[in-house]
């Protein structure tokens, strides 16, 4: 998790890094409130009880990753920042009797009142829950790709029935790829943190030479590692020098992922390939959370906040997590109960089918990925007309045609949307869809 803590860091320096890796789709005024905001959401995060790493001094431990200017990504024993996280706050809302927990129902629809208010969800097994105000944090879309480091369940969800409701989307054709999974087959693919090239593990071919600057923002990296793969020289990732013998203590789910799969990489290189990773498109919110729908925020990745511009910097997802969830809880602390008001039913949500969906993953990954053109995101748009025609309106078909008419509209290359058709940049400009302004016509509305 990124943060100016350190003797020498700033605010202003961690918004003007964001800033700069945003390839100038970042909002400044959010940048700078992600920055200043962010050393007390640590401190939250540390009276919760998350075990960040010390110095010997006492102080937090901060590495630095691609496109930082300094060292400021706190971690919690190298590569477990999340997992600690999550644990430390599911455990907190477990503690307080005034928060009531619903485990093992997926939502499919947000339920919506004749004027437009979200009042509530349904979920996929019929149960309704209503409320005065509904908060999405829901995740990615990853699983909307082969090779990703998400659970293949991310499919989008959150974007797919916010936009269903009518919500303004912004950038999804921004999405992300870690340029060092672990190319070992696994699903999802393990991540070799970026922290190890902070510790200095270098990126090498298969002959053993550097192609890249190892702390270039993770756009370039990842296409670069996708043109050696291309060429059949491969990627690695050589950290024996850097970390060698302290793998186990300081990189323990890397070095356990890399010994699953039969590599030891304390004096073994790791293979890695481009995975999809973060999604920086999704549902516009304010500086608060607030979505365009009355009645619905939005936080986390499923969220547009315009923190992230083009190609987030690394470490800032948990950032902007943290701080948006502490400012809508601030805004909706002391909201009423719902009110008893007659909801428009939505319509039903069908389900993807698995043979369909590994198809889509497929059809994601191959002409949607790291580098696209006019002929692969027209193919895939065609197919995933056939699927919806076929399927239904599933939540995975509507994430992947918004991200496929945004990226159809860009033409040009951009942070992590790269068009080999249109390598230049153009004015500096954001995305903005509904469902509404696409629907059934979106062959026409993206078509040149």
């Amino acid at each position: 998790m990124a943060v100016a803590l350190a003797q020498g860091d700033s605010a202003d320096l961690h918004a003007r890094d964001t800033i700069e890796a945003g390839a100038g789709l970042v909002d400044p005024v959010v940048a700078r409130l992600l920055a200043s905001e962010g050393p007390s959401r640590v401190r939250d995060l540390i009276a919760l009880g998350v075990p960040f790493d010390r110095t010997p001094d006492g102080a937090l431990a901060q590495s630095l990753e691609a496109a930082h200017s300094r060292p400021r990504v706190v971690r919690v024993a190298g590569d477990l920042a999340g997992k600690a996280i999550m644990d430390a706050l599911t455990a907190a809302a477990r503690e307080h009797a005034h928060i009531e927990i619903v485990e093992g129902r997926r939502a499919e629809a947000l339920l919506q009142d004749a004027n437009g208010r979200v009042r509530g969800v349904r979920c996929e097994d019929g149960t309704e829950f209503r409320a005065a105000d509904v908060v999405l944090a829901t995740g990615g879309v990853g699983g909307l790709y082969a090779v990703t480091t998400n659970p293949p369940q991310a499919t989008g969800q959150g974007l797919a029935m916010a936009a269903r409701a009518g919500a303004l989307i912004a950038d999804p054709e921004f999405v992300q790829f870690h340029p060092t999974a672990i190319d070992v087959g696994r699903d999802p693919a393990p991540l070799a943190t970026e922290a190890l090239r902070g510790e200095g593990a270098h990126l090498v071919n298969g002959a053993g030479e550097a192609f890249v600057s190892d702390l270039a923002a993770r756009d370039v990296v990842a296409r670069a590692i996708h043109a050696e793969r291309a060429a059949g020289r491969g990627a690695f990732l050589d950290a024996r020098q850097a970390v060698g013998a302290r793998f186990p203590e300081h990189f323990p789910t890397v070095f356990n992922a890399c010994l699953a799969a039969g590599i030891d990489p304390r004096s073994e290189l790791i293979p890695v390939a481009p995975a999809a990773h973060y999604h920086m498109g999704g549902v516009v919110t304010d500086i608060w959370g607030r979505t365009t729908l009355d009645g619905l925020w939005a936080v986390g990745e499923c969220a547009s906040t315009g923190a992230h511009g083009a190609n987030r910097l690394a470490s800032n997802s948990l950032l902007e997590a943290v701080v948006f969830a502490a400012r809508i809880g601030e805004r909706l602390r002391g909201d009423g109960v719902a009110a008893d008001t007659p909801i428009v039913t939505p319509p039903p949500v069908p389900l993807l089918p698995d043979v369909a969906r590994t198809e889509l993953r497929a059809l994601m990954q191959n002409h949607v990925g790291v580098v696209r053109d006019a002929r692969g995101l027209y193919a895939t748009l065609e197919r995933v007309g056939a699927l919806c025609a076929a399927h239904g309106p599933c939540h995975p078909l509507t994430a992947a045609r918004l991200i496929l008419a945004a990226a159809l509209q860009r033409k040009e290359s951009r942070g992590a949307h790269f068009r080999s058709d249109y390598p230049h940049v153009s004015a500096p400009k954001r995305s903005f869809l509904t469902w509404q302004d696409i629907g059934t016509n979106m062959d026409a509305a993206a078509a040149p």
